[in-house]
């Protein structure tokens, strides 16, 4: 029931994030708020099939969905806002295509990979165990460089004095994302991967309450700051 309830405050807290950065998208066409609104649909439907799968029981389509959008869509997405900040819309756009189709192409993948052992019921499984290669390269790669650039992004701002706690609260945010091994040694594997979607998204939100708060009321156009804080 706990496990089933973090789940669900998770995507509900992404639901969240991604309205108040697509309403920024809307009011300001802004490509890397558009980029974290994607980023964060994919983050609440990763929580939203983790709640199903443990209130339910897992079986193939709903553990491919939450392979899918989490491990293989959300960091590179959430990344692509970086590089549109710190590098520009014409590097942006660029980099925003490639890892659009290959993140598409990812998605398929998964999609339609066999599972090469049996897939737990009753228990989330790790995608070591139940995937063959293709999927999980695709979640490696992605994952890890996606995070990297924004760890990256994030810790370059607050070194700038950019926005220092919002950026710091990001960059923590992903790390509580990429720590499910060390969770799930203390905590056991679904409640692992429970509280570090719960942890994850929360600092992530935080840091884009902190970058708000601190953004300067003006209506000229602002410098470029952080991988949030830039309205």
């Amino acid at each position: 029931m706990l496990d089933t309830a973090l789940a669900a405050g998770a995507s509900a807290l992404a639901i969240a994030f991604c309205a108040a950065t697509w309403e920024r998208w809307l009011l300001r066409r802004r490509p890397h708020e558009l980029a974290w609104s994607a980023s964060f649909a994919c983050y609440a439907a990763a929580s939203l099939a983790l709640a199903v799968g443990i209130a339910g029981g897992w079986n193939g389509f709903v553990f491919r969905w939450f392979y899918a959008a989490g491990a293989v869509a959300t960091v590179p997405i959430l990344a692509i806002g970086t590089v549109y900040l710190h590098f520009g819309r014409k590097v942006g756009d660029v980099v925003a295509a490639a890892t659009v189709i290959l993140t598409a192409i990812g998605v398929g993948v998964v999609m339609a990979s066999p599972f090469a052992h049996p897939l737990p019921l009753e228990e989330l499984a790790q995608g070591s165990k139940v995937f063959g290669a293709g999927p999980r390269i695709f979640a490696a790669v992605g994952s890890g460089l996606g995070a990297t650039v924004v760890i990256a992004g994030s810790m370059y701002s607050a070194a700038k004095r950019r926005a220092p706690l919002a950026n710091v609260l990001i960059a923590l945010g992903v790390i509580a994302n990429g720590a499910s091994g060390l969770l799930n040694s203390l905590v056991g594997e679904t409640r692992g991967f429970v509280v570090m979607l719960a942890i994850g998204i929360t600092l992530l939100f935080a840091g884009f309450l902190a970058a708000t708060a601190a953004a300067p009321q003006r209506t000229t156009t602002p410098r470029r700051t952080s991988l949030v804080a830039s309205s």
